[in-house]
């Protein structure tokens, strides 16, 4: 299998299947107990917090595990609107988020939050500029995504952070990271956002583990679950040790060659950007400005079609995250694209374990579609 759907989830390192077995065989007490087997688990789950908030640049003490970036997300947007509620009812966010935002915005319009929805240009990308415009007296919250998981697009996440501390000092910003968190660099301390969503399994950790970051500046922050007080009294239940500790030892093996790694990546994508450009009757979606992710269309040929003839070859891509339901990717409709390129787009994704010759095998793949089509 050649696998090429990396922003949906990626292969544990060994490093992070080594500690999850750990945690389930020898360090599997509870952190919370006082004798000397919970406090020793306890000690690592501190030990755990400083390589995940290593990773991301941050102060330990302000990363909070959760279950994974939708509950980040959630808790994030939730939290801001029960915190700001009374002070305002306007939201600005993006009509290319993930689910996990857009989802939670249609909540909150129904319980009579007003969100103005900045859209995308052609490339996917969304300006500062149309965040100013929409920024207001009554904003409390603006949510952006860092990456975005279908075109690649890179947000300017700095600018607009301060931009909105600037114009609406008392309004909260977060940004879903999930797709940028050891993709791009950034450090939370100088990215400028209040609220960080990041995730254990895009980056070579387990499923069931993720994190919020919450600035210093955001200190009384609401509370996501009442019970025994763990995450410093944020999100109490009894911590899911073993994905958190795959979780940080991701982290800290990823970041050791973070910076190879995405030169790495950023090559190969380039020489597949190269090289599909020379196919007639490919487009490409979208700025894929990240090193990671890549729109391709074949007009003419429905995206099942592409998926099934790739999966045929023993390689794995993605419809997207819409389009597995059936419906149009709301991000590719978004940018104004024509339902014909819509309806044939597919995804590449790219990991730190992408081969040059696993790059070869796609292109055969793709050659493939493309004298079904023809």
């Amino acid at each position: 299998m050649i696998y090429f759907d990396n922003s949906a989830t990626t292969k544990p390192c060994p490093e992070a299947a080594e500690a999850v077995y750990q945690a389930m065989t020898e360090n599997w007490g509870n952190p919370s107990a006082l004798y000397q087997f919970g406090i020793d688990t306890a000690h690592k789950l501190r030990t755990a917090r400083t390589q995940v908030a290593k990773a991301l640049g941050a102060e330990p003490d302000r990363v909070f595990f959760t279950s994974g970036g939708t509950e980040a997300d959630n808790w994030a947007i939730f939290g801001t609107a029960k915190r700001m509620g009374k002070r305002g009812k306007h939201i600005v966010t993006t009509a290319i988020e993930h689910h996990a935002v857009l989802n939670c915005m249609s909540q909150l319009e129904a319980q009579g939050f007003e969100v103005t929805y900045l859209q995308p240009d052609r490339e996917g990308c969304i300006s500062a500029d149309s965040l100013k415009a929409a920024l207001r007296k009554d904003t409390i919250l603006v949510s952006v995504m860092t990456v975005n998981n279908e075109t690649g697009s890179i947000m300017p996440i700095n600018q607009m952070a301060r931009l909105t501390h600037r114009l609406c000092p008392d309004a909260v910003f977060h940004t879903d990271a999930v797709q940028g968190f050891l993709k791009i660099p950034f450090q939370a301390k100088t990215l400028g956002a209040d609220l960080i969503s990041i995730s254990s399994h895009k980056v070579h950790g387990p499923k069931g583990a993720g994190a919020l970051y919450i600035s210093p500046r955001l200190r009384s922050f609401p509370a996501l679950l009442q019970g025994g007080g763990q995450e410093f009294g944020y999100r109490s239940g009894t911590e899911g040790t073993p994905a958190i500790f795959g979780f940080a030892a991701a982290c800290q093996a990823l970041s050791g060659t973070f910076q190879e790694d995405i030169a790495r990546e950023s090559a190969l994508l380039n020489d597949l950007v190269s090289a599909l450009c020379k196919l007639d009757g490919v487009v490409l979606n979208g700025s894929h400005q990240a090193p990671h992710i890549l729109s391709v269309a074949i007009p003419g040929v429905p995206t099942q079609n592409s998926v099934n003839i790739l999966q045929d070859h023993g390689i794995c891509v993605s419809a997207g995250s819409a389009c597995a339901r059936g419906h149009r990717s709301h991000v590719l409709s978004a940018m104004g694209l024509s339902p014909e390129v819509i309806d044939s787009s597919f995804r590449i994704s790219l990991s730190r374990e992408t081969t040059a010759d696993e790059l070869s095998a796609l292109l055969t793949g793709i050659q493939a579609i493309l004298d079904w089509k023809r």
